[in-house]
């Protein structure tokens, strides 16, 4: 695999960054994740102004240039000979001093991967089961609004308590926040359709802000759906109609049951069908995927 390291082409076996690196002493790095588009990687302004945003919040000196990522995203695709792909951009602090500094990182290091995707389509798109998890979500590293960072013992951490439970293969995690309210999944936000409604965790629960879950907001608004988000308890989930996942690779993935097995929970699994909401909102969001990319 070829990634880019500071801008420079490097094979992954000779990439490397500073055992002083702030970002792998104190985890203090930031992220994002997107996919490509014949070529083209969608939403990357949004995610370009997440990651300048939350490199301000924790002091480390960098600003994307969306025409810069745009041109080494298409390097990176090559190199690896990919039409299309999984792009990790990562920027970590920069070395610095064991201990806890206040000044800015002014010199940190920026580290892009490129991965292949699977072959998927809205209309053969294979639903995920849901499982309630016992470990509850951490609390956001920065105040109010959670941070995509590498701080991600919590994800580990249940990722291995749902891989050790009877839950099916591919399900996906959901976490409950510190209250008990609906949070969102491992890697994913969570949706749902009761009565007409689209709903979802309000941001006051944790949750990763995702640049998905906004444009899915943006999207139903525009399609005529009532949207609203709120604090919720599981049992929420039992009344839904449908629902399903969002993430910026998976884009939209039906959930197709439910099971709170995982947490103690007495409810049995319930089965869901894929609903015509969900499934017109996974047309219409790749459309747009498609169309954005010209």
């Amino acid at each position: 695999m070829i990634v880019l390291l500071n801008g420079q082409r490097t094979g992954s076996k000779e990439a490397v960054i500073s055992v002083f690196d702030h970002g792998f002493l104190y985890g203090m790095g930031l992220f994002e994740t997107f996919r490509t588009y014949g070529g083209k990687a969608w939403l990357l302004d949004r995610h370009a102004r997440r990651l300048a945003e939350s490199c301000e919040a924790i002091g480390i000196t960098y600003r994307p240039d969306v025409a810069a990522m745009e041109k080494q995203i298409s390097a990176l695709l090559e190199a690896n000979e990919l039409a299309d792909g999984y792009i990790r951009w990562s920027v970590s602090a920069g070395e610095g001093i064991i201990g806890l500094p206040t000044d800015p990182y002014d010199a940190p290091a920026e580290i892009v991967y490129a991965k292949p995707l699977a072959a998927d389509r809205p209309d053969t798109r294979a639903g995920k089961p849901l499982r309630l998890l016992r470990t509850p979500r951490s609390t956001p590293e920065n105040g109010a609004l959670r941070l995509k960072s590498f701080h991600y013992m919590n994800n580990m951490v249940a990722k291995r308590e749902l891989s050790a439970s009877d839950a099916p293969p591919g399900a996906e995690g959901l976490f409950l926040d510190y209250r008990g309210y609906l949070c969102e999944g491992l890697v994913s936000n969570i949706f749902w359709v009761s009565g007409g409604t689209l709903h979802t965790p309000s941001l006051e629960t944790g949750p990763l802000p995702g640049i998905t879950r906004k444009f899915v907001i943006e999207l139903a608004g525009r399609l005529g759906m009532d949207v609203l988000e709120g604090l919720y308890r599981w049992d929420e989930l039992y009344r839904a109609d449908e629902a399903f996942l969002t993430n910026s690779i998976q884009e939209i993935v039906p959930v197709t049951a439910l099971d709170g097995g995982g947490s103690g929970n007495e409810q049995p699994i319930r089965s869901l069908a894929v609903g015509r909401a969900t499934a017109r909102l996974m047309r219409e969001y790749r459309m747009a995927a498609e169309e954005g990319r010209k």
